[in-house]
């Protein structure tokens, strides 16, 4: 009887784990599952910057978001999103690179991660066969924005980072294209470590700009992000350095 007794109190025990245990799966993919289905938003700015405005027509097609200027002066602009982040966040960037008379496209990412369909500009690129483009991205956009790079070494003109960087498999060190790079001073979500590792993998004449007073989040308009650092400046002043630089940088591209 004492067997008996202590084998059912045993897969008792068991079925109680496994109850937990299931339990605790359950709510690992309820969480994993609430934070791609609530990804960090447009605020205000990044609303109105969405609307046709100040010689820029704005439309959204399936696969990305148009910016196209009245009168298109400059090389284009393919730009991958953060991750998590809806691409509308970044439309005060785009909208002024458009003012700026640079055709500009938003990439729209499978739940909002870039990882996924990394390879999206060649939908983009085949929508506009007879324009020179150049490609950039923010944080997770920039690295697959460099693995498209690297897997696709004649498609561009240059590539751009915002709070990101190359990764080996992204490495356009030998492509023989411009590369610029802009960090904030108190951005505390980027790896430091793995940022200062991306430059082996950056052409030596890389351009490195620094804002300081910037963090990660004001490269688009979607609020803090959770573990950036306060912002030592306003959104619209690290947007107004952020087009600023990149316009800069694609005036000397040819």
């Amino acid at each position: 009887m004492r067997n008996r007794y202590n084998t059912g109190r045993k897969k008792r025990g068991i079925g109680k784990f496994l109850l937990v245990l299931l339990a605790l799966i359950v709510i690992g993919c309820g969480f994993v599952a609430w934070k791609l289905f609530t990804p960090y938003g447009p605020q205000e700015v990044a609303q109105t910057a969405m609307e046709t405005a100040d010689q820029v027509t704005v439309s959204e097609q399936e696969s990305w978001i148009d910016f196209v200027p009245d009168k298109s002066e400059g090389i284009s602009v393919i730009f991958y999103p953060g991750g998590l982040v809806k691409p509308e966040s970044y439309a005060p960037l785009a909208h002024e690179l458009a003012e700026a008379g640079h055709h500009t496209i938003i990439a729209k990412m499978p739940v909002n991660l870039a990882v996924l369909k990394q390879n999206l500009a060649d939908d983009i690129r085949n929508a506009y066969p007879d324009e020179p483009f150049v490609m950039g991205g923010h944080s997770l956009g920039g690295s697959m924005a460099a693995r498209y790079a690297a897997s696709h070494p004649d498609a561009l003109q240059g590539i751009f980072f915002l709070a990101s960087y190359p990764d080996q498999k992204g490495s356009v060190k030998s492509l023989g294209i411009p590369a610029l790079s802009i960090l904030g001073t108190n951005d505390e979500v980027v790896n430091a470590t793995k940022y200062q590792n991306g430059r082996a993998y950056l052409p030596e004449d890389t351009v490195y700009y620094t804002i300081e007073g910037g963090n990660h989040s004001q490269f688009g308009d979607y609020g803090h992000q959770s573990g950036d650092g306060e912002p030592g400046i306003t959104g619209e002043e690290q947007l107004s350095q952020t087009v600023n630089t990149i316009s800069g940088w694609l005036e000397g591209i040819k």
